[in-house]
């Protein structure tokens, strides 16, 4: 990993971990898979630290372009099943 994760410096440090470890869910769904479950909460999480849709999409774009996973095909699926034991995307 060559590349670092998109934050904003107004947020604490709780928010900073909680963003990272949401975009670190996204790698796994891409890697190796990810819980259902696990990526679910892990994306609640980033949307009580970026609610606004628009600023959600900024920080998809700005890690997509750092590190190739795209996330809107991740929460796509993930609202598409919500349920279910794995979530894998194909690279």
């Amino acid at each position: 990993m060559d590349y670092s994760y998109p934050f904003s410096m107004e947020w604490t440090t709780e928010e900073i971990v909680d963003v990272v470890t949401f975009f670190e869910g996204i790698e796994m769904a891409y890697e190796k898979g990810i819980s259902r479950e696990d990526m679910m909460a892990r994306y609640r999480k980033f949307k009580e630290v970026v609610p606004a849709i628009s600023e959600e999409k900024t920080y998809f774009r700005e890690f997509e372009e750092e590190s190739g996973y795209a996330s809107f095909p991740v929460i796509k699926e993930l609202k598409a099943s919500p349920t279910g034991p794995m979530l894998k995307m194909n690279n």
